[in-house]
């Protein structure tokens, strides 16, 4: 299971401007210039493609490949590439600003970008889709770059594709380039400790956020929407730090078991069971899956698909606590209602940043020549964690607004503070 780089809410008809309205809100939260705030809203490169491939039949079909670069103004871009039929020009430009603000809130030196080809590759041979990852490498190698544009697994894509990238790239350099992009695999500089490190960041959030709250991990019950590679990392390193996780999740149902679920072994049985937790036996087989997400626990982590709490159940949200492992699982209009129960939630563009932050670690490590241990990985990992909730956490207390508008605050400060430093416009 491999690491895919977080997305925004995903908004069908325009999911850039669903991005831009809380970008909104936080700069008016911070009074933003409006000079910065158009330079800001805006992406200072957009590339699109046609890529002709030649098909396992012996056809000739002609794919649309996208790469938006947000910005650039904290270090090189940094962003997944996609391989989906939906995949469209607004919606690259929304990832890729939001990965600007992503970056940021963990204050680690890259700016936003996003990629994408119009394609199913679930119908798609591997040859077929070889061709089109290295044809696409080649249409963007004055893009890609490690000092540039680095690319990474998204939806659709994975270590597999990213060997394939960096052979092609490396190719037309005449030389390897281990650093043009992150999530390869092991063997080709990949980074120990990348797998798990999106549900370790989600660990790290939901502990520092129960400090905040008084909530003790011994006596906390945690429910997990969402048994992936998120979800079930967060409920292990969770469990394994005093918490009872009494709920959890996929897409065979919900399961409930108030004295606990073993969580290495519903990870085992899944591993198992061709990804699945149908038929499971530590829990009781919940008659609604939706029902989870209303259960009297103090950790919500809501860890599957967007959307998933929304005006229609927030009513009966009774935790004390949300953790958005999740990309975008809480609707815009749910927020509202959210905030006036008093609940704390912490966003996805934290809460689930751990992801990015090893991946910039594999970066780092490319560029030294010389791999870290998994200790160190997580160590650091969890520092850069805690050190940005706690960036978010002051500027929620300083200005009286919510952790979601919060995180953007910091994020859009940290940019518009270094334009203004670095000027040129």
């Amino acid at each position: 299971m491999g690491y895919i780089e977080p997305a925004p809410i995903k908004d069908k008809s325009n999911p850039f401007e669903s991005m831009m309205s809380r970008f909104n809100i936080a700069a008016e939260v911070l009074g933003l210039d409006e000079q910065v705030y158009n330079v800001l809203k805006s992406p200072s490169k957009q590339v699109s493609v046609s890529l002709p491939i030649t098909m396992d039949d012996g056809s000739i079909q002609v794919f649309e490949g996208h790469r938006v670069i947000h910005s650039n103004i904290l270090g090189p871009s940094k962003g997944g590439v996609r391989y989906a039929m939906d995949v469209h020009l607004d919606e690259v430009k929304a990832l890729a600003a939001w990965m600007t603000w992503k970056c940021a809130v963990v204050d680690i030196p890259y700016g936003g970008a996003k990629g994408g080809i119009k394609c199913n590759p679930r119908q798609m041979s591997a040859g077929e889709i070889e061709r089109l990852t290295r044809a696409y490498t080649q249409a963007m190698s004055g893009v890609f770059g490690p000092d540039r544009d680095i690319p990474a697994p998204d939806m659709g894509t994975g270590p597999r594709e990213m060997a394939w990238l960096m052979d092609e790239y490396s190719r037309s350099m005449g030389t390897t380039v281990n650093a043009v992009v992150t999530g390869k695999p092991l063997v080709l500089g990949g980074s120990l400790g990348r797998v798990e490190a999106t549900g370790r960041g989600v660990m790290v959030s939901a502990l520092a956020a129960m400090e905040k709250l008084k909530i003790n991990p011994y006596h906390a019950s945690i429910a997990v929407q969402g048994f992936g590679n998120v979800g079930s990392f967060a409920a292990l390193l969770l469990e394994e730090r005093g918490c009872t996780v009494v709920s959890i999740s996929d897409i065979s149902g919900a399961y409930y078991n108030e004295k606990g679920i073993d969580i290495k072994k519903a990870i085992e049985y899944r591993d198992n069971n061709n990804g699945t937790l149908e038929g499971y036996t530590g829990a009781t087989l919940m008659d609604k899956p939706e029902e989870l997400l209303t259960l009297e626990v103090d950790v919500l982590v809501p860890a599957a698909v967007e959307d998933v709490i929304h005006l229609g159940n927030v009513d009966q949200i009774k935790a004390k606590l949300i953790v958005e492992g999740a990309n975008g699982p809480t609707s815009a209009e749910a927020d509202k209602v959210i905030n006036e129960k008093g609940i704390m939630a912490v966003p996805d563009i934290l809460a689930n940043a751990g992801g990015v932050t090893v991946s910039y670690f594999e970066w780092v490590q490319n560029r030294l020549g010389y791999k870290w241990t998994r200790e160190r990985v997580n160590r650091r990992s969890d520092r850069i964690m805690k050190d940005a909730f706690d960036k978010v956490y002051n500027a929620s207390q300083k200005y009286d607004i919510p952790m979601r508008i919060a995180a953007y605050v910091v994020a859009i400060e940290k940019v518009a503070e270094t334009y203004k430093f670095r000027g040129g416009f």
